[in-house]
């Protein structure tokens, strides 16, 4: 080879190279971004939201916010947390949420037990740990943030162990960010009693470093759990504030090998840092692997390229084009006794379903107690739910949107077998009456789906079709008749997942007419494998 070819050869080479380690911006990462095949074949995922604010029983999820608040007005989920707090810990101008954070030791937490509960048990594709929450207490061994889970409370890093079990169990690893809301949503601490014994009297929000010598928390800095007090703060605080921010999570999603990153709030958290964080993180994930194989999630008003679409408590009402994520939780995301639970086996398994349908993945919250482990009452529920998606997983895993989500919407209203309790289509009817995708799920407490409503999934050359409630008898499905607008072939064999024999069925011009057999494998949504429809 001549000279000049292999001069040429290595400008090539050098000039590649140099290609690769130039950090894109944000709009660049967006227009090359391609949503991963694991994310979009996973469908379900296992999400821990648990910090330091799983330590009361009582409270809400905004214990370190209501704790602080004789009134809280219009939260009123947070309505037992300032008397709670008062029984439990003490006044909050002598026992504040750092103290809390303190008594938070995680002392019976094994994440390798957990992971292979969430996986092999509950068949969970992916899982995500939350980082830190609108408390501002990092639970990972923070270079940033020295209120962090390994200085105070359980010593341990909480991040680091989740994501080494995470890959010792095969399954992309996620964290989540909650601190956008940090500037406002920790004021109550700067404030005090309005009345009684302690009226006027500040809360620990106000104490110094200094007011700390001979505690349990000498040296450590109140200032950097709750910020300054209201009346210092100015906007060069403010902006150093956000520039710390921004390095906790490149520390977060950069130290530790993080897949997936959700982030609360609606819109970018602090708007161009927020921006700054998520290029730090989708650059590193490009340099590792060649392309960006990680997923960050989120609600982005009006949608952003490199952002999955999210929806807290919700669903979608129709297909949605992309991959998109519902988070659920049974109760306050933290878990708490002051509400009964949200949801059950049932609700959970039909919330799969139908997010599922829409080309969603659905990641449920799992509530630890305190101490890390399941509550009993919790894990009665997640084992039910487990033993179905075993079962009928072939329908959800890695499976497609058909051409529409399901059938019967408006049909099947109430007869004498459910006492005229049972109208159709609930869930559609209830979600038309709501203006946002957020918080409109349905609950265990909705009204139960008609016995002929549907479901469709599909994979390679098979439809799967859930029956949602079913019940023995004839089932009638329009959008499977052969002058159907959605234009299905005509049907070989149907089968029940579990079952032994063939279904029965006739499909005609107009509709599709099976029978559900009276002996199923399980009392929640039946699934059938339908061979010639696609």
């Amino acid at each position: 080879m001549k000279t000049n070819q292999i001069l040429f050869l290595a400008i090539i080479l050098f000039l590649t190279g140099c290609s690769r380690e130039k950090e894109l911006s944000w709009d660049e990462l967006g227009e090359q971004y391609e949503i991963p095949e694991w994310f979009a074949e996973a469908r379900f995922g296992v999400w821990v939201h648990w910090g330091p604010q799983a330590v009361p029983e009582y409270g809400g999820g905004w214990y370190a916010r209501h704790m602080y608040m004789q009134d809280v007005g219009r939260e009123t989920f947070g309505k037992n947390a300032y008397p709670y707090h008062l029984e439990a810990f003490g006044h909050p101008s002598e026992v504040g949420y750092k103290d809390v954070a303190n008594a938070w030791k995680a002392e019976l937490l094994d994440t390798d037990s957990l992971l292979r509960y969430f996986t092999e048990d509950l068949g969970a594709k992916y899982f995500m740990a939350l980082a830190h929450h609108h408390d501002n207490f990092d639970n990972w061994n923070s270079t940033y943030h020295e209120w962090n889970s390994v200085n105070v409370g359980p010593k341990r890093d909480i991040i680091g162990e989740f994501c080494e079990s995470s890959k010792k169990y095969g399954v992309p690893f996620g964290v989540s960010t909650h601190d956008e809301r940090f500037f406002d949503w920790g004021l109550p601490a700067f404030g005090a009693d309005t009345s009684g014994d302690y009226k006027g009297v500040p809360y620990d929000g106000r104490l110094t470093k200094e007011d700390g010598t001979g505690t349990w928390w000498e040296g450590l800095d109140p200032a950097i759990l709750y910020g300054l007090p209201p009346e210092k703060r100015t906007s060069e605080w403010e902006e150093s504030w956000k520039k710390n921010w921004v390095l906790r999570m490149k520390d977060v999603l950069t130290k530790y090998d993080v897949d997936f990153m959700w982030f609360d709030g609606r819109g970018y958290p602090y708007g161009d840092y927020g921006k700054e964080a998520f290029q730090a993180f989708y650059n590193d994930n490009l340099k590792k692997n060649g392309k960006i194989n990680a997923v960050i999630a989120g609600k982005i008003p009006g949608g952003d390229p490199g952002v999955v679409n999210d929806i807290e408590q919700g669903v979608e009402l129709e297909i949605y084009p992309e991959p998109w994520q519902s988070i659920c939780s049974f109760t306050h995301w933290f878990y708490k006794k002051d509400d009964p639970s949200r949801h059950d086996a049932r609700s959970t398994i039909e919330l799969l379903i139908d997010v599922v349908s829409k080309n969603g993945n659905f990641m449920l919250n799992v509530e630890l107690l305190p101490d890390g482990t399941i509550p009993a009452e919790h894990k009665a529920i997640l084992d039910e739910f487990g033993a179905w998606l075993k079962s009928n997983g072939e329908a959800i895993y890695a499976s497609k949107p058909w051409k529409v989500h399901g059938d019967n919407f408006f049909s099947g209203l109430a007869d004498e077998t459910t006492n005229g309790s049972n109208l159709a289509n609930t869930d559609q009817l209830e979600l038309k009456e709501k203006k946002s995708k957020q918080f409109n799920n349905r609950t265990k407490d909705s009204q139960p789906y008609g016995h002929d409503e549907v479901r469709f999934t599909t994979k390679g050359d098979l439809l799967y079709l859930f029956v949602m409630n079913p019940a023995e008898g004839e089932i009638e499905l329009p959008s499977l008749g052969f002058k159907s607008d959605y234009q299905p072939k005509q049907i070989q064999s149907i089968k029940m997942i579990g079952g032994i024999e063939d279904i029965k069925f006739t499909q005609t011009d107009d509709k599709l007419i099976f029978k559900v057999p009276a002996d199923r494998q399980s009392q929640y949504a039946a699934v059938f494998e339908v061979q010639g429809a696609l």
